[in-house]
């Protein structure tokens, strides 16, 4: 995945957040002038939670906006721990963008049934114009864990035991993904040292899953790239 990257090591995870939310804007821009709609899919996560507060208020044509998310955890729809109740309170419930044109999973179905329904989702905005995701400290990616074994041709999966709580949640699989224009990684913090290190040293891990037609745009803060990482 090397070969297909762009690595961007930045100071802070602020200025992380300010580079993908510029690349967002000029992404929608690009997108909507194209083909007239702009499909992202936001990530959970501290760092694109301050993506989401700047967005939040930015000028942008929201009508044209559709809004899918990467993966969601199995808990009440109005539970703190949810990536969509985040996203709607630092951005969503701040701009234009309608609401039949945010697809949240209804993980609180559990995640065989939520998978099925948000398959049918996936399926149908296909491709997307920008993923956002975030890695954990073990290479994870959205709720896809290494060690986990998924049917690679599905475009949403039911994941039972995460190592993190929640266990049970639901993820767009790596080929639901990868079947976009763009696609921005944000790594923050010095516990990713070890995960970013092993991601370019071409290890088998769940970020290297994700390959897109086009390069992938990664944003590390100084604490998370590692100088051994080069």
């Amino acid at each position: 995945m090397q070969q297909t990257s762009r690595w961007h090591s930045l100071e802070t995870a602020d200025q992380v957040a300010d580079a993908a939310y510029l690349q967002i804007i000029a992404a929608a821009e690009i997108a909507i002038a194209d083909h007239g709609h702009f499909k992202l899919v936001l990530a959970g996560g501290s760092t694109p939670e301050k993506v989401y507060h700047l967005l939040a208020k930015a000028n942008a044509d929201w009508s044209r906006w559709f809004i899918y998310y990467g993966d969601e955890r199995c808990l009440a729809i109005d539970h703190a721990e949810r990536n969509s109740l985040m996203a709607e309170t630092a951005f969503l419930k701040k701009v234009a963008i309608p609401s039949e044109q945010i697809f949240t999973i209804p993980a609180e179905l559990g995640p065989e049934l939520a998978a099925q329904h948000y398959q049918q989702v996936v399926a149908k905005a296909l491709p997307f114009d920008m993923v956002l995701l975030g890695m954990g400290e073990d290479g994870h990616t959205a709720s896809l864990f290494p060690g986990h074994q998924h049917n690679t041709d599905e475009l949403t999966h039911a994941v039972y035991n995460s190592p993190k709580p929640p266990p049970e949640r639901v993820s767009i699989s790596a080929k639901g993904l990868s079947d976009t224009q763009q696609l921005i990684f944000l790594i923050t913090g010095k516990n990713k040292q070890d995960a970013v290190k092993s991601w370019r040293l071409g290890e088998d891990l769940p970020v290297a899953a994700i390959i897109p037609i086009n390069p992938v745009d990664i944003y590390l803060d100084k604490e998370a790239y590692s100088s051994q990482s080069a």
